[in-house]
């Protein structure tokens, strides 16, 4: 049987030229034309059964000619001004456009598509890879609106706290190391018929307050048996690693040890240290473990093989506070030295910043001899005497408080603060003429003056900018790090505006009465020292809010010359979601390069802070 691949050339039909003009017209071939072959004559039932099918032919032509247009457009869309490659990546583009109109149409919110793209995965892996600041979730959380449960151990000061999600870990001056489970995140209750069965009983209430697991005590009796596995003095710092596994406290007894964090059993006991341990961070992500102590320096561990790395020498006073995050570097401060230093531990350097300034008060003149406010004002200046915390917001920002009130916001950038915010928790009332002077009938002119709050308690959401700083003031505030990371912004403070009163001469509980002292602390008033702040985004991205656990004590957690009325223990504060709309929550003095900006506010509304000039 012929085929088309079978028949010989001449009998094949040719293409016709012109289908247009003479669609039934043959082409007469001339014999004497250039490379024509004679035209062979059809059979005439051949001739019949073309002129029967020949309104069909046309057609399969066009399709013919259709096809071999679709077939060669890439070559033609070329000459257009429009290549494959853009033809292909026009179309796709347009296949994404219908996908995301039939998404759009379905009801999927597209905030949640675009925060699930690989594409703001991979720049936000980048940024952390980097260290830079990029996330700025503190609008998106409601402090006003947080929860508050408190939790007590029965012991004395609460001096420290770490979390390793769904666990905590507190430790207190009687040498108790406590583990604690976090209450687990409401689930929303199923939907209800409209038929109520009331044969079925309704769940129980959400556990709100932690439960406590293990604790183990050591005891000061053994201070001469250097066997022993536990502390034998006051327990000042602890810190849990990421992947939770160890627990590491630092005392009064120059020990740091190692726990298991499953068990809390001692799995070693280091004694390098001369002096104290004052402080505790892991590098994040990692077991390597940075100390600071009193003998003036900071140790580098490696929990992995619960071996000893290096120490790094330079502050002039003790180090009473480290923080460390991603990279291998750590800041630390010095107290009395007011130096705050970023040790680059690869490149064996460290680079200095230098405080010591201080906020200047402009306040009315007392008269002396009545205890009255009168027209005159006097200056007076707090200046920084020690350095006491840090708290690093990316890998080039960090942040310090200071026993004089100042909040600073420092760049390795530069060697002085940035921005400063003085007196951020306000002054302690002045005071009276019996407890400034010695004398057993004390001088009329002798009065008090008041003083200012130190800064206790300060930590912040790596690679955010947000801030929470605390003191004795009964306030855990917080605060915003700027878009240009050159400004630190009030944000108010954990609980309702209305709980915390108008007190006087910045007394934060001045304002509340006994009877309502209860219910103001359920709302977010706390009661003693806050020694420390650790707090973590619960959920995926902190999508179920942000949970705050504060450390608190009637007494400082180095000593006892601070003691404020309060309770021993600790509190959790659970902050939802939602839109909070930035707020000052006091007149503070601030100082930044650009010059001189006022903040107002009824809770300290006097003339005692003014925003000042900081030359950095």
């Amino acid at each position: 049987m012929s085929s088309f691949f079978t028949t010989p050339a001449s009998q094949k039909k040719r293409k016709r030229e012109d289908i247009s003009a003479a669609p039934f017209a043959k082409k007469k071939r001339h014999p004497n034309g250039s490379g024509s072959t004679p035209a062979i004559k059809k059979p005439a039932k051949a001739q019949r059964d073309e002129s029967i099918s020949g309104s069909g032919s046309e057609d399969n032509e066009d399709v013919v000619r259709a096809s071999e247009e679709s077939l060669s457009s890439d070559g033609e869309s070329e000459s257009g001004g429009e290549t494959g490659a853009q033809r292909r990546l026009r179309l796709a583009e347009q296949y994404l456009e219908n996908i995301k109109s039939e998404v759009e149409t379905v009801g999927f919110d597209a905030e949640d598509i675009d925060r699930d793209l690989i594409a703001e995965r991979l720049k936000e892996d980048v940024a952390a890879t980097k260290g830079k600041l990029y996330r700025h979730i503190t609008s998106s959380f409601d402090f006003s609106n947080a929860s508050k449960t408190s939790f007590r151990m029965g012991g004395q000061t609460t001096t420290s706290i770490a979390i390793c999600p769904p666990y905590i870990y507190t430790v207190s001056k009687d040498m108790t190391l406590i583990k604690w489970e976090l209450p687990t995140p409401p689930v929303p209750p199923p939907r209800m018929s409209k038929a109520r069965d009331l044969s079925k009983k309704p769940p129980p209430p959400r556990r709100r307050r932690p439960i406590q697991l293990i604790h183990t005590h050591g005891s000061q009796h053994e201070s001469h048996n250097s066997k022993y596995m536990h502390h034998t003095a006051s327990i000042l710092t602890v810190a849990a690693s990421q992947d939770g596994k160890y627990v590491a406290t630092g005392g009064a007894d120059k020990r740091l040890i190692i726990w298991s964090a499953t068990d809390l059993k001692p799995l070693r006991v280091f004694t390098q240290h001369r002096d104290a341990v004052t402080s505790l961070a892991f590098r994040k992500g990692t077991n390597q473990l940075y100390s600071s102590s009193k003998d003036r320096t900071i140790k580098s561990w490696s929990l992995d093989e619960l071996g000893y790395m290096e120490t790094l020498f330079g502050h002039q006073d003790e180090v009473v506070d480290v923080a460390a995050l991603a990279m291998e570097r750590c800041v630390s401060v010095g107290a009395r030295d007011r130096t705050a230093r970023l040790w680059k531990v690869v490149e064996e350097s460290q680079l200095v910043f230098r405080g010591g300034g201080g906020g200047t008060e402009k306040r009315k003149h007392r008269d002396k001899a009545h205890g009255n406010l009168t027209n005159g004002n006097v200056q007076i200046s707090y200046a920084e005497g020690s350095i006491d915390r840090v708290a690093m917001v990316d890998e080039e920002t960090f942040i310090t408080g200071s026993d004089n009130g100042d909040i600073s916001l420092w760049s390795m950038h530069k060697k002085k603060p940035v921005f400063t915010v003085a007196l951020a928790h306000g002054l302690d009332p002045p005071l009276t003429q019996e407890e400034a002077s010695a004398e057993m009938v004390p001088n009329d002119n002798i009065w008090g003056e008041p003083q200012p709050r130190w800064i206790t308690a300060l930590a912040a959401v790596p690679y955010s900018d947000l801030v929470l700083s605390g003191s004795w003031d009964g306030r855990v505030r917080v605060w915003r790090v700027s878009e240009d990371k050159k400004r630190i912004e009030a944000m108010g403070i954990l609980g309702k505006e209305s709980d915390v009163g108008h007190a006087e001469n910045g007394d934060a509980t001045s304002g509340i009465t006994t009877s309502h002292r209860e219910e103001a602390e359920h709302r977010g008033v706390v009661d003693g020292i806050i020694n420390d702040i650790a707090l973590f985004e619960s959920g995926e991205r902190g999508g179920d809010g942000l949970c705050v656990v504060i450390a608190l004590g009637k007494e400082h957690r180095f000593g006892r010359w601070k003691k404020v009325k309060g309770k021993n223990g600790a509190a959790v504060f659970l902050v939802p979601r939602g839109a909070l709309q930035p707020a000052t929550n006091g007149v503070h003095t601030m100082r930044s390069e650009g010059g001189a900006k006022r903040i107002e506010d009824g809770q300290r509304g006097n003339d005692r802070d003014l925003l000042q000039e900081s030359h950095g």
